[in-house]
Order: C-alpha cells, then sequence, then structure tokens
C-alpha cells in the first residue's frame, strides 16, 4: 500500500544540536503513532482484518478526487487487485459509506504499513523534530508538522489521482520536519549510518544527509513496484524548506555552538 518506506541509504542517528527545551510534542507524536500501530491497527501480517481497516480509515487519491468513499467496483480489495479504477459514477454504493474522505488524510499521518515503516519514520522525526518544535515552540509545531502532512498527501494525490491504493505513514509529515531542519541548521554535525556498498558511520553535514536522502526518494519514480509514495516525500520536504525559508526571513534562527564561542557550525 502507499507509504511504505524502503531503507533509505543514509540513516541518522542523533545531531550535534542540543535543544533549550524538552521536546514535549515530538514525544506525544512519537507515542501516538507507536500506540496506534500497536493498539488500535490490526497486526500486519493478518492481511484481511489489516486491509479493510486501512481501507476504511486511510486516505485514497480517488476518494479525495471524487469526494466519496469508494464502491467494491474500485477498491482494489475487493475487485480482484486491480488498481486505480476511479470511477466518477460508481456502479454500486461505497463499502464504507459513512467515511468521511477528507478526515481519513489526517488519519492516514498516524497509519504504518509495517514496523520497520514505524521505527524508520519515528527515528527520523525524533532526530530532527526536536530542533524544529524548539525553534518554532509548541503550537506552530503542531501546526507545521498536521499541514505539512497534509500538503504531502494531496502532492502524492495530485500524481496519482486515480489510484485507489491507501497512502498510510507519517513520513511526509516527517519530510516537511527535514525540510525546515535543512534551512534552519544546514551545518549540523549528524552521527549518520550509511548503508552503501558497505556498513559505515559517518559525521557528516545535516545539509549532506538531507540532500542525499532528498535525491534518493526520486530512484522510486523509476521502481513504482516498491509501494513508496515518493511524491508525498518530495511535496513534504518542498514545503518544509519554504515555510523554513519564510520563518527564517521573519525571524532568525538560533546559531549552535560547540566547545568554544568561535567554534560554529
Amino acid at each position: 500500500m502507499g507509504g511504505n518506506a524502503s531503507v533509505p541509504p543514509v540513516i541518522p542517528l542523533r545531531d550535534e544540536n542540543p535543544t533549550r527545551r524538552r521536546a514535549v510534542v515530538t514525544l506525544i507524536l512519537i507515542a501516538l503513532n507507536v500506540g496506534i500501530y500497536f493498539l488500535v491497527q490490526p497486526d500486519v501480517q493478518d492481511y484481511g482484518d489489516s486491509a479493510e481497516f486501512t481501507f476504511e480509515y486511510a486516505a485514497i487519491p480517488c476518494e479525495v478526487v471524487t469526494n466519496e468513499p469508494l464502491s467494491p467496483e474500485e477498491n482494489y480489495f475487493t475487485n480482484g487487485g486491480v488498481e486505480n479504477q476511479c470511477n466518477e459514477v460508481p456502479e454500486s454504493p461505497p463499502i464504507f459509506p459513512d467515511k468521511s474522505v477528507w478526515l481519513a488524510v489526517l488519519f492516514s499521518m498516524f497509519f504504518h504499513g509495517s514496523f520497520m515503516h514505524l521505527a524508520g519514520n519515528m527515528l527520523f522525526l525524533w532526530v530532527f523534530g526536536n530542533n524544529i518544535e524548539d525553534h518554532l515552540g509548541i503550537a506552530k509545531y503542531v501546526a507545521f508538522y498536521v499541514v505539512g502532512g497534509i500538503v504531502a498527501t494531496l502532492a502524492h494525490i495530485f500524481v496519482q489521482p486515480d489510484s485507489t491504493i491507501p497512502v498510510v505513514g507519517a513520513s511526509g509529515a516527517v519530510a516537511a520536519v527535514m525540510g525546515a531542519y535543512l534551512v534552519w541548521f544546514p551545518n549540523v554535525r549528524v552521527h549518520t549510518l550509511f548503508i552503501f556498498f558497505l556498513i559505515m558511520f559517518r559525521d557528516i553535514s545535516a545539509k549532506w544527509l538531507l540532500l542525499i536522502w532528498f535525491v534518493t526518494q526520486f530512484l522510486d519514480f523509476f521502481n513504482p513496484n516498491t509501494g513508496v509514495a515518493w511524491m508525498a516525500h518530495v511535496g513534504g520536504f518542498v514545503f518544509g524548506m519554504a515555510i523554513g525559508a519564510l520563518v527564517r526571513a521573519a525571524r532568525p534562527v538560533r546559531e549552535v555552538a560547540w566547545r568554544y564561542d568561535y567554534d560554529r557550525y
């Protein structure tokens, strides 16, 4: 289902960018995502229950475009596994007539397709989200995260409006966080795990890690079988950069100093 994550070639472990206060919202977001995955979503190994739950509550491009839930003929799960059967005038009543297709866009931000999908998103959120929360403050950070996730989903819908596959995951909102981090803290050192031909641990500037991550998102465009909603990642990241640039123009970002006053990243 759209939103599953492939393993990125660069995985941040921690950054050298201390916060001035505890990242309460980021911790709550992580707790919500983890709690929903283990306590609300059906076991992903039980494909039938998991698929039914996802189609009932997650965002689906066709539903958002037509503003109505899928019919049995459109639903990938019930029509024999055929995608892109979106029909503005379906032959049958919706499978889930009470589904709110727009509220599902918000719900999808807290659903994940696998444990690795969840773990990867939460790791990136923790490494980069605490500093974005620290700079924006609680209320603005919550708004930024939610709007970033919605924009990311809409970006995916824009390029695949006929898709009848659910889109799940916090990846779009997390990508927005990463985009803002690139603008505000490009030179902060990040302890990073590289997975190329060899597995290596290196410290690199955030700008290089985030740009590598961003460029690799386009690889999924050439390999659609990965099930990754790559445009959601790109859309969220660009949104985060845009908001980051606007905020930076209005209010300078706190500088990060280490060890000595003149040693600045």
